[in-house]
């Protein structure tokens, strides 16, 4: 199956500090799978390294302040049309994230704390459709051939 994956959990260096969240299984994944990166903040604009973002009234809002909400829309449609364009039967994406957070995000305080919620990306895929998971459920993809 062609599975959509956040490229920080791929090992890109892309998360908003430079980093990257490496998943621990990726290479059974491969074995499994054909693994697509995207990632939907640099896709629509955003620079790598950036200010953390969260969702806060609806907006995306980086720390300093700067609404960054349209540059969230612009990458999530961008992940969307790849998606399409690969076939992906599912997306593994980061969990938490303004962009791939699905049922959790930050609350917009930048105080870690969580909320009931979804990443502009998370919830565009969704709502196309595609099976989104989180990467605490990666290991749901071993299991699967297709």
């Amino acid at each position: 199956m062609n599975v959509l994956v956040s490229a920080c959990l791929m090992g890109f260096r892309c998360r908003y500090d430079g980093g990257t969240q490496r998943l621990a299984c990726l290479d059974a994944l491969r074995e499994r799978h054909v693994l697509i990166p995207v990632c939907p903040e640099v896709m629509g604009g955003l620079p790598t390294p950036r200010e953390p973002s969260e969702i806060r009234d609806g907006r995306v809002v980086s720390r300093d302040g700067r609404d960054v909400t349209e540059a969230f829309r612009r990458g999530a449609r961008e992940a969307e049309k790849i998606a399409r364009t690969c076939g992906c039967g599912c997306a593994l994406l980061k969990e938490r994230s303004p962009s791939c957070g699905l049922g959790k995000v930050y609350d917009g305080t930048f105080s870690g704390t969580l909320t009931d919620g979804d990443g502009l990306c998370a919830r565009l895929l969704a709502d196309c459709g595609l099976r989104v998971i989180g990467e605490s459920r990666a290991e749901e993809l071993l299991a699967s051939q297709n």
